[in-house]
């Protein structure tokens, strides 16, 4: 019969490195946009749009402040320019990548633009619409559903986040 208790740990030694994911280059590309949000006085929120091949079609960070716009949100403004730069509206095969979890509108911009993926950072608990309080993005009634991937460098988000809105 097979012992259920666990395993003795090993010998101490340095902690493993944090799980490394393909998309860690594109999310830090996301957290220098937002760290220009946050300079400029708006939530610091980035975002990114990869093209088909994995390479920078777009970035954007939050501009609400600056442009008195309250659509102005990273994921808006980066899938806006990413189609003027690709010449289309559909935004086939391409993946967006955001510091914070998408809002409804940009969670449905996200859906509208059809790009394949979302990949997110920190979950927004407050506000998130892909998978936190709601899930526009996977909602089946829609006729396109992007894969979601989240919390890629969820820490380092959050951390400009919570930073941000202590210095307030």
């Amino acid at each position: 019969m097979k012992s259920t208790r666990p395993e003795p740990p090993g010998p101490a030694g340095p902690a493993p490195d944090p799980v490394r994911t393909p998309w860690e280059p594109a999310m830090r590309q996301a957290l220098a946009e937002a760290q220009r949000a946050g300079r400029g006085g708006d939530v610091p929120v980035g975002a990114v749009v990869l093209d088909p091949d994995g390479r920078l079609l777009s970035a954007a960070h939050n501009e609400r402040e600056a442009d008195g716009d309250p659509t102005a949100h990273a994921e808006i403004l980066a899938l806006r320019r990413a189609a003027a730069r690709s010449g289309r509206w559909r935004l086939t095969d391409c993946t967006l990548v955001v510091t914070l979890e998408p809002c409804t509108m940009c969670a449905g911009a996200a859906v509208q633009s059809r790009v394949d993926r979302v990949v997110y950072g920190a979950r927004d608990e407050k506000a998130g619409a892909a998978g936190s309080l709601w899930d526009v993005v996977r909602d089946r009634r829609l006729n396109h559903r992007p894969e979601v991937i989240e919390g890629v460098l969820a820490a380092d988000c959050a951390a400009l986040l919570t930073e941000f809105f202590r210095a307030r």
